[in-house]
C-alpha cells in the first residue's frame, strides 16, 4: 500500500505520517528530510545554490538513506547520522532554494519510488501528483497559516534551533508556500482524487482519527 500526504509547512505531515505507517505497519518516508540533506551537503560544500547544474549533480551523487522505525527515524547522508543536523535554520533556508531546482526534484523522485516499492507512507509536496500519482490512497492536509506557523515556532524553540520571532516565522512560512505553489517543476497542488483534510483547532489525536477512517473507508 502507498499512501500520499501532501501539503504546506507546519500542517503536520510528519507527525500525522508517522502515526499513520505505525498503526498500518509501512514504511515512513519523510521526503523533505531528503531534501533538507541535500541542503545540508551543499552548505557543507561550500556550494552556491544559484548554480543549478553543480547543486544537481550533488544531488545526485550523494547517499541519502532512512533507517529506523517511524518514531526514531535516522536520516543519513553518506552513511552519516545528520538527523539533528538538518533541523538548523540554515539547512531550513537552503533546503527551500535547492528544493526547488528541477534536477535536485528529479533526483530525489527516483529514489522515494524506488524505497516507495515495499509500500510506504510518505509525506512531501508532491507525492500525490507526481512522486505516486497512483497511490492506493492521497491526502492533502492543511491548515490556517498563523496556526501553522505558531506550530512550527513552538517546534523550533523547542529543540532550540531556532531565534525567529513568531512573527518571522509566519512571514517565512507565507514566502516558502508561495514559493511551492508557484514554481514551475513539481508545485505543491490538491491532487484531483486527494481527501482535504482540514486540521486547523483540532488535536494531533482528532486529525489521525479522522484519517485512518478515511483510509478504512476506502480500503473495505
Amino acid at each position: 500500500m502507498i499512501i500520499a500526504i501532501d501539503g504546506p509547512s507546519g500542517s503536520g505531515k510528519s507527525t500525522l505520517g508517522r502515526l499513520l505507517a505505525g498503526a498500518l505497519k509501512l514504511l515512513y518516508i519523510d521526503t523533505g528530510s531528503m531534501y533538507r540533506a541535500v541542503a545540508l551537503a551543499v552548505i557543507e560544500a561550500n556550494m552556491d545554490p544559484s548554480d543549478k547544474e553543480a547543486v544537481t549533480a550533488l544531488a545526485n551523487q550523494i547517499d541519502i538513506d532512512l533507517e529506523g522505525d517511524p518514531d526514531s527515524l535516522k536520516v543519513l547522508l553518506n552513511g552519516r547520522n545528520v538527523t539533528d543536523q538538518i533541523r538548523t535554520e540554515s539547512v531550513t533556508a537552503m533546503s527551500s532554494i535547492v528544493s526547488t531546482i528541477p534536477g535536485v526534484r528529479r533526483a530525489m523522485v527516483e529514489r522515494q519510488r524506488a524505497m516507495g516499492k515495499r509500500g510506504a507512507v510518505l509525506n512531501g509536496r508532491d507525492i500525490g501528483t507526481v512522486v505516486f500519482p497512483d497511490a492506493d490512497f492521497k491526502i492533502f492536509l492543511t491548515a490556517n497559516p498563523n496556526e501553522r506557523a505558531e506550530r512550527r515556532y513552538k517546534e523550533d524553540h523547542m529543540t532550540s534551533t531556532s531565534s525567529a520571532t513568531l512573527a518571522e516565522t509566519l512571514s517565512d512560512m507565507i514566502e516558502r508556500d508561495r514559493r511551492d505553489s508557484t514554481r514551475v517543476d513539481s508545485p505543491l497542488k490538491v491532487a484531483d482524487d486527494a481527501v482535504v483534510v482540514d486540521s486547523t483547532g483540532k488535536s494531533i489525536d482528532e486529525v489521525f482519527h479522522e484519517m485512518m477512517e478515511k483510509i478504512r473507508s476506502k480500503s473495505v
